[in-house]
């Protein structure tokens, strides 16, 4: 399975969780996180639980089916 992050930018606070758990795939930008790039599934998961304000979504690429929150 393929996991993909979309952030809402309405709850970003911008508070930087993800991008210390995952660099590669996050980065705090502007006031905003924004999603770089990609890692493998455990670690998205991880960024995601991270996130003080649940901000990031985590869905399978192909079904888009929303595996977190």
């Amino acid at each position: 399975m393929t996991l993909v992050a979309l952030i809402d930018p309405n709850a970003c606070i911008a508070h930087g969780e993800c991008e210390e758990v995952a660099p590669g795939v996050f980065r705090v930008e502007d006031d905003l996180s924004v999603v770089v790039g990609d890692g493998p599934d455990e670690l998205m998961l991880a960024a995601a639980e991270a996130c003080p304000t649940d901000a990031i979504r985590i869905v399978e690429l192909e079904t888009r089916r929303q595996r977190y929150p």
